[in-house]
């Protein structure tokens, strides 16, 4: 059967070929608006693999890059485009690049290959995990289970459930994953308790954690990491300390504090940029963030900012191994913009247990 996914990159490389591609790129309608390309990682080993939606290939991020210096776009830091986007001075097919979370791998993979380009980028960063540096509890147990996706586990010297997973199954997985985040969240562990969980599921699946954790695999920067590569030229933005959006305007403008104060502390430098953490925004954040002097905040809606886009809701093409080369040049010149969209909820970046709404989940 052919899907929506199919008929568009059909769609999209008959209008490549028919100049079309070139035509939109030319026109007012794209040199008047900023592309905001949105990563979350780029693989250290097998990541995307594992979840290609949010990991990419080295060499398919670098093959990105060359196709943003083929159909000529200017990369912008961040600040610059926005403030440039709102004046009615974008140079011809601004983009800019950001990085959410603030995985080692931007820092082993990501910065390397930028350098190579002289592209400039921002990372969002969560603080709480860098500062408290470990693989993410969730987001390094639903690796291990895939990694060893053809056994058969049970979590009953884990988390005392007395029930056999077979792997091999995606539903399965996800299952046994849920079961594992419930157990630490209604328990409210500790950082030192999910962490003892997820040695536990390595033992039981009979991989070697320290190896993972001694790898980075799944871990965040360090604050060594950050200064050197703020003083490299990286761009470190906010993203919450914790990585989580509560609907408490105390406790939201805590996150938002913490989170800048920790970035100030290894950069010296204060941010004053932010994306919403796993992309998920509510109203009431709006009027807290200009209260905070926030001057642009991102989401994972898909789409182009224009001069009347709102500064604290500018919309993100969340790039990824799932976007065919031709879907992201279509992005670049602007023709994909003008195709149907299937509706996402996004909800991506580091997860984390904690007692109020929140906005996180397994990956980063």
């Amino acid at each position: 059967m052919t899907t929506l996914k199919t008929i568009k990159q059909i769609a999209l490389t008959g209008l490549k070929s028919s100049g079309a591609f070139s035509l939109v790129q030319q026109g007012k309608w794209r040199q008047d608006r900023l592309l905001i390309l949105a990563y979350h990682g780029i693989s250290l080993a097998d990541e995307h693999e594992w979840d290609p939606a949010l990991f990419m290939h080295p060499d398919y991020f670098r093959e990105r890059l060359t196709l943003l210096r083929k159909w000529g776009c200017t990369v912008l830091p961040l600040g610059e485009a926005v403030e440039r986007l709102y004046a009615n001075d974008l140079p011809e097919n601004a983009v800019a690049l950001t990085f959410d979370d603030g995985y080692y791998n931007y820092y082993k993979v990501v910065h390397p290959i930028l350098k190579e380009f002289n592209f400039p980028a921002t990372v969002y960063l969560t603080t709480f995990h860098v500062y408290n540096n470990r693989p993410v509890k969730d987001a390094v147990c639903s690796y291990m289970l895939w990694k060893k996706r053809d056994a058969v586990v049970n979590l009953r010297n884990v988390i005392g459930h007395d029930e056999a997973f077979h792997l091999s199954n995606e539903a399965e997985r996800m299952r046994a994953l849920d079961l594992l985040v419930k157990h630490t969240r209604q328990r409210k562990f500790s950082l030192e308790e999910k962490r003892q969980i997820a040695a536990n599921l390595a033992d039981e699946l009979g991989l070697d954690y320290e190896g993972l954790v001694e790898n980075r695999l799944l871990s965040l920067l360090t604050p060594e990491e950050v200064t050197a590569l703020s003083a490299d030229g990286a761009d470190i933005q906010l993203h919450t300390h914790r990585h989580r959006s509560p609907l408490d305007r105390d406790l939201f403008f805590r996150e938002i504090r913490e989170n800048r104060e920790f970035i100030r502390e290894m950069t010296g430098k204060s941010p004053t940029h932010f994306c919403y953490p796993s992309g998920i925004y509510d109203d009431a954040f709006i009027p807290w963030l200009r209260e905070l002097d926030v001057r642009s905040a991102t989401t994972c809606e898909v789409g182009f900012s224009s001069r009347s886009s709102e500064r604290l809701l500018l919309p993100r093409l969340v790039d990824s191994m799932t976007l065919s080369p031709v879907e992201f040049e279509g992005w670049l010149t602007g023709v994909s913009a003008a195709l149907p969209q299937r509706h996402r909820t996004y909800n991506v970046g580091v997860r984390e247990a904690d007692e109020e709404r929140t906005t996180v989940s397994v990956h980063g």
